[in-house]
């Protein structure tokens, strides 16, 4: 039988570059070798292309000292890679996508478009949802037509960072410290702090952009932090939910991947039909923003109300060994190999609609 030939794409230029290569490196090992031949291309935090030999390379760094450039060609009648070693070039066709990319200039539809024109199947959301879901203030918009509770909030602009004051004092109109500042689009916590006074805030404000020019902030909510996992197309489902047990103040990108003290748990105990709301509101946000393949999506469960609250929506999440969207399936009785698979299969079921 023809192996399928498999482009898995990691690292990228967003701050979320070493998670990518750990995700990749999963997902690598979980791919069928019977099924699939694979083609690795790593892209630099400057934004080189490189082809890769393995995962050992990605889990050493290695990689990014790789002779052979990639070029991805845009040409829907011959799509596939372009390889470069000096004068020697070399054309891969690609049958498929993985990209395995979190955050800027992979999981909000850059990426996507350049596999939409080479009409390449691709694993995860298309150019809109990943679009919309990577800037948390257009999901906001969204998930505010729905219905959904979120945490209130307040959007500023780099530019209004030159008068600090009139710029605290827009978030202080509408929100009681401490806040939360985020950039609105960055993924696995970078550029978030929490702010207990003016001070701290506009030490955030600065923070938060550096990653991003604009800024959300946000009333906090206290209570539990809660995640779900979306898998499928028009049929999409929920898998259970899963609740993070950080080592920190807040889950933070330090909390995430470097401190062992910070867990996940697979289906705790929920007062009354939270879970359930949580599982609906997942698919439902999934299915509003036009999602296809997968997504994360995050709850809080505040203190004292019980209700259950938007926090965000991630369509790349991470498939590191402690990344709670594979370990939330796996709960399920569904493996990371067979997650890696249906994923795959779903890339080329989208292309059949």
């Amino acid at each position: 039988m023809e192996k399928t030939r498999l482009l898995i794409l990691f690292g990228g230029q967003s701050a979320e570059h070493e998670v990518s290569c750990r995700s990749a490196v999963t997902v690598i090992r979980a791919v069928d070798p019977e099924k699939y031949e694979l083609l690795l291309v790593g892209i630099t935090e400057e934004g080189h292309w490189v082809k890769t030999e393995s995962a050992e390379q990605i889990e050493t760094g290695s990689w990014q000292k790789g002779k052979i450039s990639a070029v991805l060609s845009p040409d829907a009648t011959s799509p596939g890679v372009w390889l470069m070693d000096g004068k020697k070039t070399d054309f891969q066709p690609v049958d498929a996508a993985f990209p395995v990319l979190h955050g800027w200039l992979g999981e909000d539809g850059s990426i996507q478009g350049i596999f939409e024109l080479a009409r390449i199947p691709y694993v995860g959301c298309g150019i809109l949802s990943s679009a919309i879901a990577m800037d948390k203030v257009y999901t906001k918009k969204i998930v505010e037509g729905l219905g959904i509770r979120q945490a209130a909030y307040v959007v500023l602009h780099r530019s209004q960072l030159t008068d600090m004051a009139q710029a605290a004092e827009k978030v202080e109109e509408k929100l009681s410290y401490p806040v939360f500042v985020k950039p609105s689009c960055s993924g696995s916590s970078r550029g978030v702090s929490q702010a207990r006074d003016r001070e701290e805030l506009q030490e955030s404000l600065k923070l938060a952009a550096r990653y991003d020019r604009k800024i959300l902030v946000e009333e906090t909510i206290t209570g539990r932090e809660l995640e779900c996992a979306v898998l499928g197309g028009e049929d999409a489902r929920a898998s259970g939910v899963g609740e993070v047990l950080s080592a920190a103040a807040f889950y933070d990108y330090d909390a995430k991947y470097n401190n062992p003290a910070s867990r996940t748990v697979a289906d705790p105990q929920l007062p009354g039909d939270a879970a359930a709301s949580i599982r609906r509101d997942a698919v439902d946000i999934f299915r509003a923003v036009d999602g296809w393949g997968m997504a994360r999506v995050d709850f809080f469960l505040e203190e004292g109300t019980g209700e259950v609250i938007f926090n965000e929506m991630n369509t790349i999440p991470g498939f590191t060994s402690i990344s709670m969207y594979p370990f939330l399936w796996e709960s399920r009785g569904l493996s990371v190999e067979n997650l890696v698979e249906k994923l795959i299969r779903l890339a080329f079921a989208r292309e059949k609609i």
